[in-house]
């Protein structure tokens, strides 16, 4: 979808006579609604740059000029957009992403990370040549038009208020790749783009070019079907064993048979800890893909959409897939069915709407977007007041639609060593639910379980273990502030236990792959950053908001960190003592222990603040007699 289109002469005359911010103010609010006084500002200023750019004799008058493109399966928007033919009579298209910043800094440890200052303060977000990039890959990729009738797209960046400076960081190393591929352009450099333009529309097309791209069919390209391909071969992580094969299966069979026969289908995977969810999820991309259907991977936590985009990707920059892995609030302006595939991993984490959002329901965005959708999921793994994910409520909306509903089940365990035994006895020692499994020591598993006394014997243990492979870590529940000012300095210890002279810091935020950057032992991860993500060992630092009182485990959601968001909204009720606001803070805390216990597939070890609860755990945990 255009918000305005034109030629280069309609342009230039709509910002000569100063309208041209209110048509793509009007075009806009039709589709999207009313936006702020900044934008409609920012429209202003840049398209009186671009105006400045264009104001060339050899950038032909009927060149095709679109503003604000809506690209198809995501809620981004081309900034700018020229179109016309090369001198091969090739037909081009040069998108431009605008930025009106004026200094920013390099972000290390991030791919195509830098900071700047937007929104009312400094922020990580995406570098401008990998953003143009991005969404240059993202239409070579699934419009068919363009793959058909080979039309040519060139990615730029225009940071018309940035003086360029040497050893900038915005052009440091770091980003080498992107603006190869991405050129970039600065307030001195209007004359270069000009010239770059030039090469790619040396003769006008009056818009024709982009009426065939907007109205091109989706469909997944040659090139990333073979991408993908090669990025699972080999890879063991996302090898399919006996039900998880099963599953994948009828999956595949649904989603063929829901394009196919353009009949809505719903299917719902229930299954615990270690059953091989994400691998399941992960190997259906990449063969619905395969298969020729536009397809996504779709989570709310952003943690194992970049753990699990970084193993895929393997020896490809991150640019190639990263469009295919999409947080759960980007289908709010989706038309419906307008994707074939949706492919949700956690949907126990799914909202009715993120921050600022106007969406709905994640749940009926995604059922409405997709023509098949199909949702992994564990109801005991809610960890905040906001989940609201349920079996039940995809059910509910499924109806809505008229889609036809399967539900199936992953069993077998392949976490915690394929212990079912393990998982029941933490749902007994957590009071979570009775089991028969009371004592640790009687379950027939070849599965590591230690209580510690010291944190920092705890982290040492950890930390050992990870160097075999960088497969394990430290978590905790979050009782401790994670200070915004601090978040990316490692110098500053938000965890402190000051009886054992334990200091350690939370995560740093300047990495989005803290579960398998080299360097993360040395951090504590939260709830946040390791939920649907595995290790080999995990260690557990249980806070004060569990403990062990009147012979039964309790929890104590005042000792909850106040950075944490995780229960907004019933902290005011818990504390007025209410019955349902008190149950569901119960829940989310012993689901977030158990959520964090299960982390690890061969061990974990746990340090309790509260020193009746580590003394009760060691109970629970006493080997057999001889």
């Amino acid at each position: 979808m255009l918000v305005y289109e034109g030629i280069k002469s309609s342009f230039i005359e709509d910002v000569d006579l100063n309208v041209i911010a209110d048509k793509i103010y009007e075009k806009y609010r039709s589709y999207f609604g009313r936006t702020s006084m900044a934008e409609i500002n920012s429209w202003k200023n840049s398209m009186q740059h671009m105006r400045g750019v264009l104001s060339d004799r050899q950038i032909p008058e009927d060149a095709g000029i679109a503003v604000e493109f809506n690209i198809p399966l995501t809620s981004k928007r081309i900034d700018f957009i020229v179109s016309g033919r090369d001198e091969t009579m090739r037909d081009s298209v040069v998108i431009v992403e605008l930025k009106q910043w004026e200094e920013c800094e390099a972000v290390s440890g991030k791919d195509g990370i830098v900071n700047t200052f937007v929104g009312g303060g400094k922020r990580n977000v995406t570098h401008p040549s990998y953003q143009a990039l991005s969404y240059a890959n993202l239409i070579r990729d699934f419009n068919q038009t363009v793959q058909d009738d080979d039309i040519n797209i060139i990615p730029c960046a225009f940071l018309h208020n940035y003086h360029l400076e040497e050893n900038d960081p915005i052009c440091s190393d770091l980003y080498k790749d992107y603006i190869d591929q991405a050129p970039m352009f600065g307030h001195d450099d209007v004359l270069k783009l000009r010239s770059f333009i030039r090469k790619y529309v040396k003769i006008g097309d009056n818009k024709d070019v982009l009426y065939r791209i907007e109205n091109g069919k989706l469909r997944p390209s040659k090139m990333l079907q073979d991408t993908l391909a090669k990025m699972l071969q080999g890879n063991e992580e996302f090898t399919m064993i006996d039900e998880q094969k099963v599953i994948f299966e009828e999956a595949k069979a649904l989603a063929a048979d829901a394009v196919d026969h353009q009949r809505k289908k719903v299917l719902v995977i229930e299954g615990g800890p270690g059953t091989g969810k994400t691998v399941v999820a992960i190997n259906l991309l990449v063969e619905l893909i395969r298969e020729g259907f536009t397809s996504m991977y779709v989570t709310k936590n952003a943690a194992p959409r970049n753990v699990f985009e970084q193993k895929l990707k393997g020896i490809y920059k991150k640019n190639y897939i990263d469009h295919l892995f999409k947080g759960s609030g980007s289908f709010v302006n989706t038309l419906p069915n307008e994707i074939n595939c949706l492919i949700v991993d956690e949907a126990h984490r799914l909202r009715k709407k993120e921050m600022l959002s106007k969406g709905e329901n994640q749940i009926k965005e995604i059922i409405r977007s997709a023509e098949f959708s199909v949702f992994f999921i564990d109801e005991t793994q809610k960890v905040t007041a906001k989940d609201i994910g349920s079996i039940d409520m995809i059910k509910k909306y499924a109806d809505e639609y008229h889609a036809d509903y399967r539900i199936g089940y992953l069993t077998s365990q392949f976490r915690c060593n394929g212990s079912d035994g393990y998982l029941a006895w933490l749902d007994d020692v957590l009071d979570i639910r009775q089991t028969a499994n009371f004592d640790f020591g009687d379950l027939d598993i070849d599965y590591e379980f230690k209580v510690l006394d010291d944190p920092n014997a705890l982290y040492e243990a950890i930390r050992e273990k990870n160097q075999t492979n960088n497969k394990s870590r430290v978590v905790a529940g979050y009782c401790w502030e994670w200070e915004k000012d601090s978040q990316s300095d490692p110098n500053v210890f938000d965890i402190q236990i000051p009886e054992y002279h334990f200091a350690k810091s939370w995560n740093l935020n300047n990495t989005a792959t803290w579960a398998i950057d080299e360097e993360s032992i040395k951090e504590i991860g939260c709830i946040h950053t390791c939920q649907g993500l595995e290790f080999d060992y995990v260690g557990v630092i249980i806070g004060d908001d569990l403990r062990y009182e009147n012979d039964q485990v309790v929890t104590d959601y005042t000792k909850r960190a106040d950075s944490d968001k995780s229960l907004d909204g019933l902290k005011g009720p818990a504390k007025k003592g209410d019955p349902a606001a008190l149950k569901d803070v119960d829940r989310i805390i012993r689901n977030t222990y158990k959520t964090l216990m299960t982390r690890g597939m061969k061990g974990c070890y746990i340090f309790c603040c509260d020193k009746r609860l580590n003394e009760y755990f060691k109970q629970r945990i006493h080997e057999k007699e001889a």
